[in-house]
């Protein structure tokens, strides 16, 4: 995404963080709220990625202890003309997968153990070239931002339901204002994101199937991926809804429809969209199956003794 449309919707993000303080403190509250949302945005650009790596638990790996995964993300980020980004593994059974960082040289890639355990080597290409694409275009800054910021107008909503408000003109805004506060605030900052996230995930699908040049392999990766995240829970996420966005499938559960609250499209429909970006790049419009050997179990692992271990060590 444009330096033009970040800054659209950090400006949207930050005006509705400021109404919230009106409707709370008045001039005063919404002065609090502007200068409050304008330190969080700061400390986001710098720390948003670090947050995000942390909430999950990732573990930072490199060729010594994911040989194959870190020479995977090398091979793809050079066909995408990018920097190199950080390799991080979660420990997590839910296979999924996400991209961070304020811009291309200050970036990161987390796939969790599950993934790894899942797919077979050209839906890992899929899949990673999907992240690459976040990270080419930008988008990693403005996913993390509006993370940030949609957890801190949840927070402000809630302090204004459960402490009350008061403006300069009106007085107390009372329960039923402090309910709508409530309710509106964080809807209308999760439709910012939704609205966005399903237009972002569509253009990493395209641009990962361009890099990958596997879309089919994407398609498949994604019909796995989406299959075990209904059956699987990703417990951090559940934690952190507000983070959901990042993943490359919708990690929480019971989130399935392509609608107005959804923040991934539908996997049928992504899918749909992949099998004919297939058929411009002239690749059969079946998937065939990759062999045994490139599971997961093994060849991951930088020495024998790693593939006891794992793909990440």
């Amino acid at each position: 995404m444009s330096y033009f449309r970040t800054a659209i919707l950090l400006a949207a993000m930050t005006a509705l963080f400021m109404g919230i303080g009106f409707l709370i403190g008045g001039q005063s509250g919404m002065v609090i709220a502007l200068a409050v949302a304008a330190a969080m945005n700061l400390f986001a650009y710098w720390n948003s990625d670090k947050m995000v790596l942390s909430m999950y638990g990732a573990r930072e790996v490199d060729e010594r202890s994911a040989l194959e995964l870190v020479s995977l993300v090398r091979h793809l980020a050079g066909a995408a003309d990018i920097p190199m980004p950080r390799v991080y593994v979660m420990e997590n059974p839910q296979p999924n997968a996400f991209a961070t960082g304020r811009n291309p040289e200050h970036a990161a890639v987390a796939v969790t153990t599950g993934l790894l355990n899942t797919v077979n080597h050209e839906e890992l290409s899929g899949v990673l070239a999907h992240e690459l694409g976040h990270i080419k275009h930008r988008d990693t800054l403005l996913m993390t931002i509006t993370a940030t910021i949609a957890g801190a107008i949840s927070m402000l909503a809630n302090f204004g339901f459960y402490f009350g408000g008061r403006s300069n003109n009106s007085g107390n805004i009372g329960f039923v204002g402090s309910l709508l506060l409530l309710i509106l605030g964080p809807l209308a900052a999760g439709l910012v994101q939704m609205a966005i996230s399903r237009t972002r995930e569509y253009e990493a699908d395209r641009e990962g199937a361009e890099i990958s040049k596997r879309p089919l392999a994407l398609a498949s990766a994604l019909e796995k991926i989406a299959g075990k995240a209904q059956q699987i829970p990703n417990m951090p996420a559940e934690r952190n809804p507000a983070s959901a966005h990042l993943f490359i499938v919708n990690p929480l559960s019971g989130a399935r429809m392509d609608n107005l609250f959804s923040t991934h499209p539908n996997v049928e429909n992504r899918v749909e969209r992949l099998e004919e970006i297939a058929r411009e790049m002239g690749e059969s419009p079946a998937p065939s199956p990759a062999p045994s050997s490139e599971q997961f179990s093994g060849p991951w692992a930088s020495s024998p003794s790693a593939a006891r271990r794992g793909p990440w060590g």
